[in-house]
């Protein structure tokens, strides 16, 4: 055990909470806004004025003359990640016939690490909902790439829609780069793959049954088939004590971002829609707690440190109510 540490983290819950993951096809969060290492709590970085990168000076030198003179300026955005925990209370008669049993070979059940990947599953979703909260937050983009789509433009509408203008126009949108993303919710997708003009672009003559894969989506408007990003988490909405309501995390809108893959860091000079900051891994350990049940028993945690961030809203394009 650490010295001095209030919570000490245990190598092998750690090893366990890292490791554990939800389906890569139902959380997409780490894809949409990529963790970047942070090395404190508070930080900073660089935002650049946009007409320097595109105004381009006299560059004529006369015969005897000087160059012109530029001067590059830029100002420090500042933040600070959370920090996002939960707790498992295990008493002290679980953990011991949990023992006794894996001692006799009858049960091969840890309730320490069970609670530590119980937890890890929540603080998972958890990151998802911000992060769908973040992506789909009109606040974060600039009003000339932002649209909502209303009746018969709506996407579901497959007689009198136009989807694959709807999507270029998103992708094309975004000033700088062109989208390299497009980021939308389950609901969106089971109606795009299945609407008859693009099926028709992809198929063929007058093909419109059926449905196109992610694959075929992804090769019609020119992206890699890993970043077209569907979103399929659930979320249980209800009060507590209340039936279960479950909702889909990612709901009915869709954003083409830019999203650098080669960004390491906040303060680096590359451009991308947003980012997570992360002050070091996500940790997990237990604690011994003498007020669980009458002999006390192990608090069992796992938390991270980290905050979502857009950081160049005109590398992003929201099309709102993409569907009915």
């Amino acid at each position: 055990m650490a010295p001095n540490r209030p919570f000490p983290v245990d190598a092998t819950l750690t090893t366990i909470a890292v490791g554990y993951r939800n389906p890569a096809y139902s959380f997409i969060g780490r894809r949409v806004l990529p963790p970047l290492a942070v090395l404190s709590e508070s930080f900073k970085w660089t935002k650049y004025p946009l007409g320097e990168g595109f105004s381009v000076p006299d560059t004529l030198v006369s015969r005897k003359g000087q160059p012109g003179q530029v001067e590059f300026t830029a100002t420090e955005e500042s933040g600070s990640v959370n920090d996002y925990g939960l707790d498992d209370a295990i008493p002290y008669s679980d953990i011991e016939q949990a023992e006794r049993l894996r001692a006799e070979r009858r049960s091969n059940v840890d309730p320490e690490a069970m609670a530590a990947q119980g937890l890890t599953n929540l603080i998972e979703l958890a990151r998802e909902v911000r992060c769908a909260a973040v992506v789909q937050d009109a606040a974060n983009y600039v009003a000339a790439r932002k649209v909502t789509l209303v009746g018969t433009d709506q996407l579901s509408a497959y007689a009198t829609s136009d989807p694959y203008g709807v999507i270029d126009t998103a992708l094309d949108g975004l000033l700088v780069h062109r989208g390299n993303t497009l980021v939308m919710g389950q609901p969106v997708w089971a109606k795009l793959k299945r609407h008859p003009k693009l099926i028709e672009a992809v198929k063929g003559g007058l093909n419109e049954e059926g449905a196109i894969t992610r694959a075929q989506f992804a090769e019609l408007f020119e992206l890699k088939p890993e970043n077209v990003l569907i979103g399929e988490a659930l979320l249980n909405t209800a009060k507590k004590g209340q039936a279960a309501a479950l909702s889909r995390v990612w709901g009915k809108k869709l954003a083409a971002l830019f999203i650098d893959p080669s960004k390491q860091a906040a303060d680096d000079n590359t451009l991308t829609f947003g980012f997570t900051a992360e002050l070091g891994g996500r940790v997990a350990g237990s604690i011994e707690d003498q007020d669980i049940g009458l002999k006390g028993g192990k608090r069992v945690r796992v938390g991270e440190s980290v905050k979502e961030f857009v950081c160049a809203p005109d590398l992003g394009y929201l099309v709102t109510d993409v569907i009915a």
